[in-house]
């Protein structure tokens, strides 16, 4: 399979993806960024990039590694050659007569989290009449009082909020729908920005709930910006602040106030429970330390 003909099955490989197996354009896109570095790389060493070599995908990880690229990012690039593989042999029906190296271990990283005192000094700096400020407010509000994702929020319409029954509805990873309460200070935030703010920024009559002040649906590097100027002001370490700061805060002050695991699966969206455990073990994490350093534990 030449070069040309590798591109084109990696284009049919991505709608197959999203056409076929439901994932998200997020994550066909990061195939598509692993596939086509997996072919820079092929094209630089002057190797076939189908059928693969077990040698050369090998020497692909390591340059990955040598490049700085975290393991998660590895390990991702290593499955996506892997899918990538197989589906090429079920279009070929043949089996491919080749040895993948294992994939490299994903190193366990915790979710870094706000504090509550954190939370309301990020909400303060948000108080104010103005447009950006009751925008801002809601879009934390909506963050932190119901665990949205970034792209949840972006992607975020206003026929998805029912303020009757006072339920949101969104889109979360394969697309899978599910509904989350929004209430008290949440509802009476998102309101006043809809009310107040919304009408001023919507100046090409956009479905979405946020928008930029060019009237521009937000993307995840506007909401990263905006978390980083808001919490910057707040006192709060640049290091600190990424756009699922909100929700990893969210979930993990849940557990802390004792809400069951099932639950907060649900809210998350999460498909597995393992995936909502993580979140356990910070809290626990988090009162092991309390329990060492605090002169009062």
């Amino acid at each position: 399979m030449d070069f040309h003909e590798t591109e084109a099955a990696i284009d049919d490989f991505l709608a197959y993806l999203e056409g076929e197996r439901g994932r998200s354009r997020l994550t066909a896109e990061s195939y598509a960024s692993d596939l086509r570095q997996w072919l820079r790389f092929c094209e630089e060493e002057d190797k076939a990039p189908y059928p693969p070599a077990e040698v050369d995908v090998i020497a692909f990880r390591r340059r990955l590694e040598e490049e700085g690229k975290a393991r998660s990012t590895q390990q991702r690039a290593i499955a996506a050659l892997r899918s990538w593989f197989r589906y090429i042999e079920v279009e070929q029906g043949e089996e491919g007569e080749y040895t993948l190296p294992d994939l490299p271990d994903k190193t366990k990283i915790m979710p870094r989290i706000l504090n509550e005192a954190e939370i309301n000094r990020l909400f303060d700096v948000c108080r104010g009449e103005k447009t950006l400020d009751r925008r801002d407010a809601a879009i934390f509000e909506i963050g932190y009082g119901c665990g949205l994702r970034a792209s949840e929020i972006c992607g975020l319409k206003v026929l998805d909020l029912d303020f009757e029954s006072h339920l949101l509805h969104t889109r979360g990873k394969g697309d899978k729908e599910r509904v989350v309460p929004f209430l008290g200070g949440v509802a009476r935030s998102i309101r006043s920005y809809l009310d107040e703010a919304r009408p001023k920024l919507n100046r090409h009559g956009l479905p979405f709930v946020f928008l930029s002040r060019q009237g521009r649906p937000l993307s995840r590097v506007d909401l990263w910006r905006i978390l980083r100027r808001r919490g910057e002001a707040a006192g709060i370490a640049r290091a600190r602040l990424y756009p699922h700061i909100l929700r990893h805060s969210f979930a993990t002050h849940l557990l802390a106030r004792g809400m069951d695991m099932r639950t907060l699966q649900e809210m998350l969206g999460h498909s597995s429970i393992m995936t909502t455990q993580i979140y356990s073990h910070f809290d626990r994490e988090m009162r092991d330390e309390y329990d060492r350093f605090h002169p009062r534990a």
